[in-house]
């Protein structure tokens, strides 16, 4: 038995949760719901009122959204390194670029998937301006340095890189030679592939639904 529970599925935002928990590398169970009936459900909703996946339930810690389940688990099992230590200077830097992530890049793709289109003279009402601003700030980020905080790979790297890969593989982020050097940089992570060969199994046996 485990107190660490893993709600999920294989074709969602889940996969970055996996992806963290094998790099924690601590015991968890796997619950994998599908969509519809059974996020909907009274007893998830008890645990994520929003009906969607990931979450995780830790003993009595529930955590929904991806960037807070990252977080949360890289200060439970600090003993994983994949967070600077609290009051370091590098800190900063990894709250920075693991929120910029969930903030003004999920927005930005979210709204050029959507084909929505911030008029010029309304970008200061946008968290994030415009893309070429979110992509620009990213190039920045990644450019001549390894990782985003404190010289170690972290759960800001986990976060930013998979939104960018996904981004690139799919269309909706701009394939830049600085992002595919970083990105390329943690795709041999043995936890990054252990996480996936779970999740394309799970996949496989539902038929992709």
């Amino acid at each position: 038995m485990t107190d660490l529970v893993f709600y999920t599925h294989p074709m969602s935002r889940g996969r970055i949760v996996r992806w963290m928990l094998e790099e924690v590398g601590e015991p968890y169970r796997t619950e994998v719901l599908g969509y519809g009936a059974s996020m909907k459900a009274a007893d998830y909703r008890a645990i994520n009122p929003m009906g969607k996946v990931p979450a995780i339930v830790h003993g009595d810690t529930v955590v929904t959204e991806c960037a807070a389940i990252c977080a949360y688990l890289a200060d439970a099992f600090p003993e994983a390194g994949l967070a600077p230590p609290p009051g370091s200077a590098a800190r900063g830097p990894y709250y920075r670029w693991l929120f910029f992530a969930a903030g003004p890049v999920e927005s930005a793709v979210l709204n050029k998937a959507l084909g929505v289109e911030v008029p010029p003279e309304r970008k200061a009402t946008v968290g994030y301006g415009s893309m070429n601003e979110v992509l620009d700030a990213l190039e920045g980020a990644v450019t001549g340095r390894e990782y985003l905080a404190g010289g170690a790979f972290s759960a800001a790297d986990l976060y930013l890189g998979s939104h960018l890969a996904w981004g690139m593989q799919f269309g909706t982020l701009e394939k830049r030679p600085a992002f595919e050097t970083y990105v390329g940089r943690f795709r041999q992570r043995p936890a990054a592939q252990r996480a996936n060969a779970i999740d394309d199994e799970l996949l496989k046996n539902a038929g992709g639904a």
